[in-house]
């Protein structure tokens, strides 16, 4: 009660108990306490016990604890007081100033570190808000970033469509176009010393090419609309012997020029399922190469067989040849420079596109070949059974008969 009274005009709340098992009952049901002030000498249990149970709970550790004494001077039961978990003494008699100031001490320390929890919650709450800040500054980091990249990856097509386009328009359309030129060109010079047989024949030539060309740019812009798409691979039933045939009409002046005879042995009951746009590419890349680094008077010839369920096509030549270096490295993605007769040269550009058209086929390309003896570039495609032609003729002719 005295102490009470000393300190009560200092705001203080407080809990009285008259016994250790009465603080602790208190304890039970309250933990927020500044300071706990505790007799030395109470009945049942005295004041070294009581401190002793209240410490065992993990609430009540941080709790100061002020032994109150009269009798206890001696060291030995003040270290034992201190072993109990006290932060100190007070004397009774007490000095009322004394205790005052004691008491505020804990009093200000209580207030000082249940104001650190509360900052330290609101840094901890801070630091949450932060790191959800974070986390969605990083998923949307990591979502631009997958934009971009795919981004960046459509220009990478982009450039590769644009690429097989212009190798494409390159290659399928030089060599008709160097026949129409040749021919306007021997008409326009030599045309007071033609007959009029000689000058319909050169007519007619740059009359039918100049159609097949055309046909072939609508084909290529077309294909080249579906690449732009991702639509340009379209697979079809195709006679290999007519796709073959109409190639060779491409590109049979630019033969005649080098006396080099074109031809093919493929039969008529050999169908491939592929792309016609890609087929007729793949051939007249091949053809014109062998054209290309054969000489004058030597032959290119065409022949294919059935391999399970691929057909094996090759473009077989009297030319130059090819050295294993150059070999090795031919469809590499790096183009390789490959001379021929007269000093021509290939990029090899065109093998690349070719090798990428036969790879989209699920084929396989490669090349024998050996030094003065020739070359023949080999590449498969996907067969159509023999079973579905069959079928197919005999539902025609039924068709036919019916009608």
């Amino acid at each position: 009660m005295s102490m009470e009274i000393v300190l009560e005009k200092e705001g203080y709340s407080f809990y009285k108990a008259t016994s250790g098992m009465d603080a602790l009952k208190i304890l039970l049901k309250e933990d927020d306490f500044s300071l706990i002030l505790l007799d030395v000498r109470m009945p049942i249990m005295d004041g070294y016990e009581t401190a002793e149970l209240i410490y065992q709970r993990e609430k009540l550790k941080n709790i100061p604890i002020i032994f109150i004494t009269g009798q206890d001077y001696e060291e030995t039961n003040v270290f034992k007081g201190y072993k109990a978990g006290a932060v100190d003494y007070i004397r009774k008699p007490f000095n009322p100033q004394i205790l005052r100031s004691k008491v505020a001490v804990f009093a200000e320390l209580y207030k000082k570190n249940q104001l650190l929890k509360k900052k330290e919650e609101e840094l901890r709450e801070s630091n949450e808000n932060l790191r959800e800040l974070n986390q969605d500054l990083e998923d949307r980091v990591k979502k631009r970033t997958l934009e971009l990249e795919n981004l960046n990856q459509e220009l990478k097509e982009l450039n590769i469509a644009k690429d097989k386009i212009l190798s494409v328009i390159s290659h399928d359309l030089r060599n008709p176009f160097t026949a129409l030129l040749a021919s306007s060109e021997k008409l326009s010079r030599d045309i007071d010393k033609l007959g009029l047989a000689e000058i319909k024949n050169f007519s007619q030539i740059i009359h039918r090419t100049s159609k097949k060309i055309l046909n072939q740019l609508n084909e290529l812009v077309e294909w080249a609309k579906n690449q732009r798409e991702k639509t340009n691979f379209n697979p079809a039933r195709l006679q290999l012997s007519k796709g073959t045939t109409e190639s060779i009409e491409l590109l049979k002046n630019n033969a005649a020029h080098k006396a080099i005879r074109l031809e093919h042995v493929i039969g008529d009951d050999i169908y491939v399922h592929a792309d016609a746009l890609m087929l007729r590419s793949i051939l007249q890349n091949l053809i014109t190469n062998a054209i290309k680094f054969t000489p004058e008077g030597g032959l290119v010839q065409i022949t294919a067989q059935p391999l399970d369920t691929m057909v094996e096509v090759c473009v077989k030549d009297t030319g130059v040849g090819i050295d294993n270096e150059v070999k090795n490295n031919l469809f590499l993605h790096v183009p390789h420079s490959v001379t021929g007769t007269n000093n021509e040269k290939g990029t090899g550009l065109g093998l690349l596109l070719v090798k990428d058209f036969v790879t989209q086929h699920g084929g396989c390309i490669y090349v024998e070949s050996e030094l003065g003896k020739g070359s023949c570039f080999k590449f498969t495609v996907p067969a159509v059974p023999f079973n579905n032609i069959t079928n197919e003729l005999n539902s025609t002719s039924e068709e036919r008969l019916s009608i």
